[in-house]
């Protein structure tokens, strides 16, 4: 039972200036004062950002949205960003970026999250993180934004993509966006439709926003749709050409959409974001890039075959090394390593990296010739 009220907690930021102060002259370390904060209330931190558990709701058979409060340290965000999610499972810290799905002028917080089979965070999240317990969160991070004008916006989602663009969603009609919005949401099955009672009302009072779903693995009912992302599921979009696109979902998702694009000829931009790596593209002259090669980490005294086609940070995880990382998806930079020497390249865009000493993310490179890593 903690020994002071969260209210107070969160109230205190101010009153910490002179623990922090001492911290900033070295006469006190910080995690001896986050030792006592946090011995008279859990999410007490002199500088880090805790919040409390403050509700939870299913919001898809897979897929839990969780409401926090955090603490006084909290600096703000919007919606469409991410946010770093840290926790303890076993002596191991372990992190991973959810996109905020609602921010509440009463600092309020939402996020979704999808189970991921097999996983080390979603299962345990979704089956036992209670009302009242505590998490710790990082900065929030991400460019995604509602398009400006008023030229219609097309919205493309996969899976739990959908968590990054509902936010949005629900700002710009509460706003007054009064500018067509068609969302296309693809899911594997029914079951997997997030969000769904809302999106309905949402339709109903808002003349202007229409709302599909699109099944790969299930047949569709009459006004849904069947496969994966094609031109043809958008052909009933009035002003397709004008409107703004905004797309988020897995790496081949996102890809098709961006071919789809560049096949339109229009001048506006395309948003996106994928939150897995893609594959590596093979440009000219890489062939080379399929060929086994050595891997090593200077500082675990450890040399492997790496694999060519796939993520650093998962083979390095393969191995029993665990790299500091959060997104998974280039973006956060939590997996920053230096390159100590050999080749990488970029799974995003092919590029080759080669310098010494030169940081590299280990979610988006892969091993290009024998390398070694400060890690």
């Amino acid at each position: 039972m903690p020994l002071l009220p969260f209210a107070l907690v969160r109230a205190s930021a101010p009153w910490l200036r002179p623990l922090r102060a001492l911290v900033t002259r070295n006469w006190m370390r910080e995690s001896d004062a986050d030792a006592l904060l946090a011995a008279l209330h859990p999410a007490w931190r002199l500088n880090r950002v805790f919040a409390r558990v403050e509700s939870r709701r299913w919001v898809a058979d897979d897929m839990l949205a969780l409401t926090l409060r955090p603490n006084g340290n909290w600096r703000g965000a919007r919606v469409g960003q991410h946010v770093q999610l840290y926790l303890q499972r076993m002596g191991v810290r372990l992190s991973r970026s959810y996109s905020l799905t609602a921010v509440h002028a009463d600092g309020l917080l939402e996020i979704a999250i999808k189970r991921q089979p097999g996983g080390r965070v979603s299962p345990y999240l979704l089956e036992q993180l209670a009302v009242g317990q505590v998490l710790e969160l990082g900065s929030a991070f991400g460019e995604l934004h509602w398009p400006e004008g008023q030229q219609g916006v097309v919205l493309l989602a996969a899976g739990s993509g959908i968590t990054a663009l509902i936010g949005l969603l629900r700002g710009a009609l509460a706003q007054g966006y009064d500018a067509p919005i068609d969302l296309l949401h693809y899911v594997r099955e029914q079951g997997q439709q997030a969000f769904v009672p809302e999106l309905l009302a949402l339709q109903q009072r808002h003349g202007n926003f229409r709302v599909r779903w699109a099944f790969s693995d299930a047949p569709a009912a009459e006004g849904e749709l069947r496969g994966r992302f094609s031109s043809e599921h958008l052909q009933a979009v009035v002003g397709l050409a004008q409107r703004r696109v905004l797309a988020c979902g897995p790496a081949g998702f996102v890809e098709r959409v961006q071919r789809w694009w560049d096949g339109m000829g229009v001048n506006t931009a395309l948003q996106y974001e994928a939150f897995t790596a893609p594959d590596l593209r093979q440009s000219e002259g890489a062939g080379s890039a399929s060929a086994p090669v050595k891997v090593g980490f200077a500082r675990s005294q450890q040399t492997v075959q790496g694999d060519p086609r796939r993520a650093l940070l998962e083979q390095a995880e393969e191995h029993g090394l665990r790299p500091a990382h959060g997104c998974r998806q280039g973006i956060c930079a939590s997996c920053t390593c230096i390159l100590l020497g050999g080749a990488v390249r970029d799974l995003r865009s092919g590029v080759v990296m080669s310098e010494p000493g030169q940081p590299i993310r280990l979610c988006i490179s892969a091993p290009y010739r024998d390398l070694l890593l400060d890690l």
